[in-house]
Protein backbone atom coordinates (compact mmCIF):
# COMPACT_ATOMS: atom_id res chain seq x y z
CA UNK A 1 0.00 0.00 0.00
CA UNK A 2 1.41 3.52 -1.06
CA UNK A 3 1.26 6.42 1.52
CA UNK A 4 -1.58 9.18 0.54
CA UNK A 5 -2.03 12.44 0.47
CA UNK A 6 -4.89 14.80 1.23
CA UNK A 7 -5.16 18.90 1.31
CA UNK A 8 -8.02 20.51 3.51
CA UNK A 9 -7.84 23.90 4.28
CA UNK A 10 -4.62 24.30 6.15
CA UNK A 11 -4.37 20.30 7.02
CA UNK A 12 -2.24 17.83 5.15
CA UNK A 13 -2.99 14.57 5.63
CA UNK A 14 -1.06 11.83 5.28
CA UNK A 15 -2.12 8.33 5.18
CA UNK A 16 0.28 6.04 6.37
CA UNK A 17 1.53 2.65 4.34
CA UNK A 18 1.34 -0.55 6.12
CA UNK A 19 5.03 -0.89 6.87
CA UNK A 20 6.96 2.80 7.90
CA UNK A 21 10.68 1.90 7.31
CA UNK A 22 14.22 3.29 6.20
CA UNK A 23 13.21 1.47 2.59
CA UNK A 24 9.71 3.90 2.68
CA UNK A 25 10.55 7.06 4.72
CA UNK A 26 12.59 9.19 2.50
CA UNK A 27 10.14 9.01 -0.25
CA UNK A 28 7.21 10.03 2.62
CA UNK A 29 9.60 12.91 3.73
CA UNK A 30 10.46 14.21 0.11
CA UNK A 31 6.72 14.03 -0.69
CA UNK A 32 5.75 15.53 2.49
CA UNK A 33 7.51 18.70 2.08
CA UNK A 34 7.20 18.60 -1.18
CA UNK A 35 2.69 18.95 -0.05
CA UNK A 36 3.82 21.37 2.78
CA UNK A 37 5.86 24.14 0.84
CA UNK A 38 3.67 24.33 -2.33
CA UNK A 39 -0.22 23.92 -0.75
CA UNK A 40 0.95 26.48 2.22
CA UNK A 41 -0.65 24.27 5.06
CA UNK A 42 0.16 25.07 8.71
CA UNK A 43 -0.82 21.56 9.98
CA UNK A 44 -0.07 17.94 9.56
CA UNK A 45 -2.26 14.97 10.11
CA UNK A 46 -0.43 11.63 10.12
CA UNK A 47 -2.59 8.90 9.47
CA UNK A 48 -1.36 5.50 11.08
CA UNK A 49 -5.25 3.65 10.79
CA UNK A 50 -3.17 1.12 8.12
CA UNK A 51 0.09 1.04 9.46
CA UNK A 52 1.09 -2.34 11.09
CA UNK A 53 5.26 -1.91 11.42
CA UNK A 54 6.94 1.43 11.96
CA UNK A 55 10.91 1.24 13.00
CA UNK A 56 12.89 4.01 14.33
CA UNK A 57 12.59 5.99 11.07
CA UNK A 58 8.69 6.72 11.30
CA UNK A 59 9.93 9.00 14.17
CA UNK A 60 12.46 10.68 11.70
CA UNK A 61 9.44 11.16 9.55
CA UNK A 62 7.53 13.19 12.13
CA UNK A 63 10.45 14.82 13.89
CA UNK A 64 11.29 16.06 10.21
CA UNK A 65 8.32 17.33 9.51
CA UNK A 66 7.81 19.02 13.02
CA UNK A 67 11.04 20.90 12.60
CA UNK A 68 9.51 22.14 8.90
CA UNK A 69 6.07 22.61 10.14
CA UNK A 70 6.78 24.57 13.40
CA UNK A 71 8.37 27.32 11.55
CA UNK A 72 5.27 28.06 10.18
CA UNK A 73 3.57 27.85 13.14
CA UNK A 74 2.15 24.86 12.84
CA UNK A 75 1.33 21.69 14.46
CA UNK A 76 1.53 17.61 13.71
CA UNK A 77 -0.81 15.07 14.71
CA UNK A 78 -0.54 11.41 15.05
CA UNK A 79 -4.00 9.50 14.71
CA UNK A 80 -5.37 6.01 15.04
CA UNK A 81 -1.56 4.28 16.06
CA UNK A 82 -1.95 0.98 16.98
CA UNK A 83 -0.85 -0.03 20.66
CA UNK A 84 2.50 -0.87 19.48
CA UNK A 85 3.44 2.25 17.59
CA UNK A 86 1.70 4.38 20.28
CA UNK A 87 4.04 2.70 22.96
CA UNK A 88 7.09 3.51 20.26
CA UNK A 89 5.98 7.12 20.17
CA UNK A 90 5.76 7.35 23.72
CA UNK A 91 8.93 5.69 24.59
CA UNK A 92 10.61 8.39 22.39
CA UNK A 93 8.82 11.42 24.06
CA UNK A 94 7.41 12.56 20.51
CA UNK A 95 4.17 13.64 22.83
CA UNK A 96 6.37 16.28 23.61
CA UNK A 97 6.01 17.49 20.38
CA UNK A 98 2.83 15.94 18.12
CA UNK A 99 -0.06 15.09 19.39
CA UNK A 100 -1.37 11.25 19.64
CA UNK A 101 -5.14 10.89 19.40
CA UNK A 102 -6.85 7.37 18.94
Amino acid sequence: MEEEYKVTDDYLCIKMPEEVDHHRSDEICKNTDQYILQSQVNNIIFDFSDTKFMDSSGIGILIGRYKLISCFGGKVYALHPSKQIRRMLELSGMQKIVEIRD
